[in-house]
């Protein structure tokens, strides 16, 4: 009983440790689920690439009659069961 409870405990730390040692980039990638990116204020999404583990976008600056809207890029598995998707916001300053 003493043993299941420390495996149990063991566990657990390893899982909470390893949830919270990802970044969003890795969770998002490898794991699936959703993260969020706000661009800078007065900018627009240019282009949006993955690099390894790493997410790389371009912002170029937003025209005066653009309205920011929300992009959503959405990966798509071949096995269709762990899937990852990335939202950037953009925002004018006004």
């Amino acid at each position: 009983m003493k043993t299941e409870k420390l495996f149990l405990k063991i566990g657990m730390i390893l899982i909470l440790s390893f949830v919270f040692a990802c970044t969003q980039n890795t969770r998002a990638k490898k794991f699936g689920g959703t993260a969020e990116i706000e661009a800078p204020c007065g900018m627009m999404v240019g282009n949006i690439t993955w690099k390894g583990s790493d997410l790389w976008y371009s912002y170029i600056p937003m025209p005066e009659s653009y309205e920011p809207i929300t992009h959503t890029f959405q990966e798509v598995s071949s096995l269709g069961v762990v899937e990852g998707k990335y939202i950037i916001k953009e925002t004018n300053c006004k």
